[in-house]
């Protein structure tokens, strides 16, 4: 099987010191079969959160993170089949954020495909990413693979369309990580039944990809790391040999298995968000699926922004981390115990202490 360390080594040999010095987090993702000649790749880039300022003026360091992200994409070897983005183009969803990050993204070569985050839809409710990105959810299929792309990100009616005075009170209020006024993220109810409806006419021993914004599983409600009909989307999952979610939003390193769906997080262009744990008004029952990144100075914006690269094979994620200024990663499923595994980071003790920057 060609696994994703070759794809790695041909990238960095053709793109030398851009690639070393990377900071950035596409994801290239193989889809491995067990004719090497039906392998292919896509790259997913997420969460860029470009922020306006004033007229032509953008909050440079999401900027440049995003434009960076896209250069190197180009520079990829193996060339991606397409590229995935994965929501949060906009911090506050104005139409200059939308247009200008639209723009960075139009640089792309080949095909390109959409997830919508919630700071691109509650200000408008989506229209303006519709006009410029279709529709909101949608399938297709590739290589024998069936992709689904979900807006898992709606709330309430109530919360939606009665709460707010304006417009854009309600995408303040959804903006924000630790709010109280803030409401649970959903796929909802028509949705559920399209995606019924989509799964109904699929091959249960077909690979399934899901591309979502919020996790399709219930992680950390007060951040709302969350998905409230998380179970609902899981059992119509479930008849599926074998499912892949893949999904941002979170900004930091996550993995899961919950029967035969594997749950993997893409990581931001933009600014790593810290663990639940390390928040002091956490609740202390997390589930245990999200394993700390050896990350320990949140006042370096790139720390634990890095580079993810992702072997699906047989439905399976291997997940290899290079990371900026901290030490990689490695997360391979365990076909024994049927999990994902990363002893190391596991293990406290055998942590890296990790560096200061001055």
């Amino acid at each position: 099987m060609n696994t994703i360390n070759n794809s790695r080594r041909n990238f960095i040999k053709n793109t030398g010191a851009l690639a070393l010095g990377a900071t950035l987090p596409i994801s290239l993702v193989e889809l491995a079969f067990a004719d090497s000649s039906e392998n292919f790749t896509f790259a997913y880039i997420s969460d860029a959160h470009i922020q306006h300022i004033k007229d032509n003026r953008f909050v440079r360091n999401w900027d440049r993170g995003l434009i960076r992200a896209v250069a190197e994409a180009n520079l990829l070897t193996p060339k991606p089949d397409f590229v995935m983005f994965g929501g949060d183009l906009a911090q506050l969803g104005s139409k200059p954020e939308l247009d200008h990050g639209a723009e960075i993204l139009s640089a792309l070569h080949g095909e390109v495909r959409y997830v919508m985050g919630e700071h691109d839809y509650y200000l408008d409710l989506g229209e303006y990413w519709q006009k410029l990105f279709g529709p909101q959810y949608y399938s297709f299929d590739h290589k024998g693979v069936h992709f689904v792309v979900l807006n898992s990100i709606k709330t309430f009616d109530d919360w939606t369309f009665k709460r707010w005075p304006t417009a854009e009170q309600r995408m303040l209020e959804m903006a924000g990580l630790d709010n109280p006024n803030g409401s649970p993220f959903m796929v909802g109810d028509e949705q559920r039944l399209w995606l019924k409806n989509d799964l109904d006419k699929i091959k249960k021993d077909t690979p399934v990809v899901v591309f979502s914004h919020s996790p399709l599983q219930k992680i950390y409600k007060g951040w709302n790391f969350w998905t409230e009909d998380a179970e609902q989307v899981q059992a119509l999952l479930k008849p599926f040999d074998k499912v892949s979610v893949i999904y941002g939003h979170v900004h930091q390193i996550q993995y899961n298995q919950i029967g035969n769906i594997s749950f993997n997080s893409v990581m931001a262009t933009s600014w790593p968000w810290p663990y639940p744990q390390s928040y002091a008004q956490a609740e202390q029952y997390l589930p245990k699926l999200t394993v700390p990144m050896n990350r320990a100075d949140p006042f370096f914006e790139r720390d634990a922004t890095g580079w993810q690269f992702i072997n699906i094979a047989n439905g399976n994620a291997d997940l290899n981390f290079t990371l900026y200024d901290n030490s990689s990663r490695i997360v391979r499923y365990n076909k024994k115990l049927k999990r994902p595994e990363d002893a190391v980071y596991q293990d406290e003790k055998a942590r890296i202490i990790p560096q200061t920057h001055y």
